[in-house]
């Protein structure tokens, strides 16, 4: 029986309720499955760590999660530590130094889930967004000079370089040939960026050669944001820097119908290093501790999870199961305007696995 090592860093606010509930779903796929244990190792990193120790994580911390098969992430940040410090501490601070340079959202209409885009059905809005993960405009460059001075100067610098854009137009060219539709959308600002954004324009001309059955269009970032609205059945697969995925893929989870349900893969393609799993939703503190926190966007990312480490039935058979348990409307959270709690969504979702037949 295969073993898959988890190292679970739940992070904070309702990070550490998602996650706790999805490594519930975990043991139930497991069980289900019958051929695969999970070995779960729990990291208390973030805010509260911070405040104790003044790091998000330890010394050495990553030299920790080389050892494990996959990480499952809950959400860093808190009211009281500036966000700088807690993404750069802990969430950037894995991402980077384990290349995981492929960020994968997918995003559609669940069973009994409405978006707030009059008439659209989940026919019409299935994409998947692809955001380059470890450079553009949260590269890191920049710095801050003559510090409270009337001449106070910061600089925040976008790298682009061949190598990143390359692998990751090629990533997002793939991925769009194996989908049925082999559509891509390459989003841009070209216009007004126009060395970076100019170089991203024509590598992914370069990498769209070898990719023929792939139709391709390219859509400056702005128009981007009416076309998702205006028209949805027009996308498919998406590709688009750091920072403009990253904007891309919040309004996109809400016109599936809610953040809480958005998953995110952070990939080291090659598996070189541990990829990395959570939902996109943030810490939000404001519903911490009141046991309302939708999973499903946790229970999602696990599926991915599956699906990375091999397991193509048990991702398929939860994946099935969080169908099941959105189309009960009796099921959904506060933010899908329910009135569920965490745990009877994780108590559903753990029933449906244990009772999938097919």
């Amino acid at each position: 029986m295969k073993t898959h090592k988890i190292a679970a860093i739940p992070g904070d606010g309702i990070g550490k309720e998602v996650v706790a509930a999805g490594l519930r779903v975990l043991d139930a796929c497991a069980t289900r499955d019958g051929t695969f244990t999970v070995d779960v190792a729990n990291f208390p990193w973030g805010s509260d760590f911070y405040k104790a120790n003044g790091v998000l994580m330890p010394e050495g911390g990553i030299d920790e999660l080389k050892a494990f098969d996959a990480i499952y992430f809950g959400a860093v940040g808190a009211p009281d530590v500036p966000d700088h410090l807690t993404l750069w501490g802990l969430r950037l601070a894995i991402c980077q130094p384990f290349d995981q340079y492929a960020n994968v959202r997918p995003t559609r209409i669940l069973p009994g889930i409405e978006s707030p885009l009059r008439g659209v059905t989940a026919e019409d809005l299935d994409w998947v967004i692809v955001r380059e993960n470890s450079e553009g405009e949260y590269a890191g460059q920049g710095g801050r000079s003559h510090r409270g001075l009337p001449e106070e100067v910061a600089t925040e610098v976008s790298i682009f370089t061949r190598a990143g854009v390359t692998r990751i137009m090629r990533f997002a060219f793939q991925l769009a040939q194996s989908r049925p539709r082999k559509l891509l959308t390459v989003v841009t600002k070209s216009n007004a960026q126009r060395h970076g954004m100019v170089l991203w324009d024509e590598i992914a001309r370069e990498v769209a050669i070898d990719f023929p059955d792939v139709t391709w269009d390219k859509m400056l970032v702005d128009a981007m944001t009416v076309r998702m609205t205006l028209n949805p059945r027009s996308l498919d697969t998406i590709v688009a820097t750091n920072l403009h995925a990253d904007i891309l893929s919040d309004l996109a989870a809400a016109l599936a119908g809610s953040i809480g349900i958005a998953p995110t893969a952070n990939l080291n393609p090659e598996g070189r290093f541990p990829s990395m799993f959570e939902p996109i939703h943030g810490s939000a503190f404001d519903i911490t501790g009141k046991g309302i926190a939708n999973p499903v966007g946790t229970f999602w990312s696990a599926v991915m999870m599956l699906e990375h480490l091999g397991e193509p039935a048990a991702a398929a058979r939860l994946m099935r199961a969080i169908e099941r348990v959105t189309a009960d409307p009796a099921l959904h959270t506060p933010d899908l305007r329910g009135n569920a709690t965490t745990d009877m969504v994780t108590d559903a979702v753990c029933a449906a696995i244990l009772g999938d037949n097919e």
